[in-house]
């Protein structure tokens, strides 16, 4: 426990205005940042809250408050999210465990900013299960009290750092993935515009788009799988079948193919030949989504 008599409160003040400052291995924006985290101090005895108070402010820590009440932490920590709350373990109404847990409760998170003092070796093991970062002993040593509380905030800082980091490159994976399906959507349409004829499959091998021949190409006769309900015409053209299969293995194989020449034979005799790529599509976790192909026909085949 704190040292509980006048004397040892004396005794412990003039300890505190001694103290040795924390070496600094930070630099100065770091350390400015860390001196304006926010700390609640939170024990039912007054002379031990003032005891800390005075070494937080001595120290150089600027965002200081304390509680005398245990059951008003859950609320004060929703209102201002504290950096760091130093927690008396041994409270009537409500123990330091109690306060943890509605904390956990509170925030989902079952790693909580706190650093508890106690005096009971056996309560740190449960103290640190139960979510506490650290612990303090009681009576406390004061360098060790300003070296740990240091520690604590700088990790929190750098915490913090990192969570604003991960959400400036969500943000910027979203702002990309943005700009990627718009320009996916233009490409689309400028390739149904350049190519004679495009088509789309999803992940099922369903087409949900077409035009020009292909499901006469791929040997479909069932028009009604086009998920569209586009109509497609089938006349009495062959394709070499060889040809097709290859295009066929390609297509369920989900392989991607560049300028695949295939031929057809018209119905009055002539023959076409046709440049056909394809690719399968995925999504942004990675995921196949489907298959897309273009065809051109090479007009100067004779």
């Amino acid at each position: 426990m704190l040292p509980a008599s006048a004397a040892s409160a004396a005794a412990a003040a003039t300890a505190i205005a001694t103290a040795t400052a924390i070496p600094d291995h930070t630099d100065g924006n770091t350390e400015a940042a860390i001196l304006k985290s926010r700390i609640l101090v939170v024990d039912d005895q007054a002379a031990h809250v003032h005891l800390l108070e005075r070494l937080l402010e001595d120290t150089g820590y600027v965002n200081v408050s304390s509680t005398l009440d245990p059951r008003q932490v859950g609320a004060l920590h929703r209102e201002h999210r504290y950096d760091l709350i130093l927690l008396d373990l041994q409270m009537p109404g409500l123990d330091g465990f109690g306060v943890m847990e509605e904390l956990a409760a509170d925030t989902g998170n079952s790693c909580l900013p706190v650093i508890v003092l106690t005096a009971q070796p056996v309560h740190k093991l449960r103290a640190l299960q139960a979510g506490a970062r650290d612990f303090i002993n009681k009576p406390f040593e004061t360098v060790e009290v300003t070296v740990r509380i240091h520690h604590m905030l700088e990790v929190r800082l750098l915490q913090k750092k990192l969570e604003a980091h991960n959400r400036d490159l969500e943000r910027t994976v979203q702002e990309r993935t943005a700009e990627l399906l718009i320009s996916e959507a233009r490409y689309r349409s400028l390739t149904e515009l350049a190519v004679d004829w495009y088509w789309e499959q999803n992940d099922a091998g369903t087409f949900t788009k077409v035009s020009g021949p292909v499901l006469e190409l791929l040997g479909i006769e069932d028009v009604a799988v086009v998920a569209d309900g586009s109509d497609a015409q089938h006349g009495t053209d062959t394709w070499d079948a060889a040809e097709r299969q290859t295009l066929k293995d390609n297509i369920s194989a989900r392989r991607p193919f560049l300028d695949l020449v295939m031929h057809r034979r018209r119905a009055d005799g002539s023959q076409q030949q046709f440049r056909i790529s394809g690719e399968p599509m995925f999504d942004r976790h990675c995921r196949f989504i489907g298959y897309r192909g273009l065809g051109v026909e090479d007009r100067a085949y004779r």
